[in-house]
């Protein structure tokens, strides 16, 4: 079994043992808990399977997965190395508590939608789908992610939440509060695979592919800066913050997904009050400076 505390970007070595009782080495970096990506590296040339899932890896033995919000607390990893041994270990995740979040103020349409936009839903729907759905073979997704703005969080991933007093799905990523025209950057570099300027929930949507799977999307912007097929590097200037969709003010909503299974962010970047300290100081720094 392997158990990891729930850390920032922590490193785990797990030694599957095969059927002639040899161990193989395995590295994973990640929070093992729920709603985290997971990162592995093997011995080039393994191959690599979570559960029955074949995962792809690649040339140099990389390869990664997501643990849903509510994913099973025992997941079973099993490699094949390059001589053909097999290796199996069971990875223990650690199970999450999700807060309710209350918000009221939401405009009715947004709660209910009315008859005649469920055919407009389901399009916009299909087409943040088959955007997530892509396999494309980059390696941003190694990458070590910053936070795509920064201010008050307003939102965390998995909470129950609650509009105008009705029950609804959970919470699907992070909400950073900040005023409209606020910057959004590339938090690792990718690929823009959707750019959409007003859907009906999300409003202005962006979506960036960081490789095997694994995406980023933007939701609520006020302006989008990049078009469909653009490659970013970490850090480029994509969006700006808005309040479109549904929205109750401006803020940023930066959702993870691999494929289909929904992560949170957070688990991938620094505590936000780390980086506002870092940046009073720098800004502190700055001030000095130019006196």
């Amino acid at each position: 079994m392997i158990y990891v505390p729930m850390k920032k970007m922590l490193l785990a070595v797990a030694l599957l043992l095969g059927a002639s009782g040899v161990l193989a080495e395995v590295k994973l970096s990640g929070e093992l808990t729920q709603g985290s990506l997971i990162r592995g590296e093997v011995a080039p040339g393994s191959r690599v399977w979570l559960n029955d899932t074949a995962l792809r890896v690649t040339p140099s033995g990389h390869f990664v997965f997501g643990i849903g919000r509510d994913g099973e607390l025992t997941q079973t990893l099993r490699v094949e190395a390059p001589d053909g041994q097999l290796y199996t270990q069971q990875v223990e995740i650690r199970k999450r508590n999700y807060p309710i979040q209350r918000i009221d103020g939401v405009a009715q349409k947004h709660v209910t939608p009315p008859p005649e936009q469920l055919e407009r839903i389901r399009k916009e729907g299909a087409l943040t789908r088959q955007a997530r759905a892509k396999d494309l073979e980059r390696l941003d997704f190694l990458q070590d992610f910053i936070w795509p703005t920064t201010g008050r969080i307003s939102g965390v991933f998995g909470s129950q939440r609650i509009f105008n007093g009705e029950p609804r799905a959970p919470h699907n990523g992070v909400d950073v509060a900040a005023p409209t025209g606020t910057p959004v950057v590339a938090p690792a570099a990718g690929v823009v695979t959707l750019v959409h300027p007003d859907m009906f929930f999300s409003g202005g949507t962006l979506i960036l592919d960081h490789g095997y799977g694994v995406s980023s999307t933007f939701i609520h912007l006020s302006e989008i800066l990049v078009q469909e097929g653009a490659e970013v590097k970490q850090g480029d200037l994509i969006a700006r913050v808005g309040a479109t969709g549904r929205a109750t003010g401006p803020h940023l909503h930066w959702a993870m997904n691999w494929f289909d299974t929904r992560l949170d962010p957070a688990t991938l970047v620094p505590p936000m009050e780390t980086v506002l300290k870092r940046q009073a100081q720098e800004n502190k720094t700055v001030a000095v400076s130019e006196d």
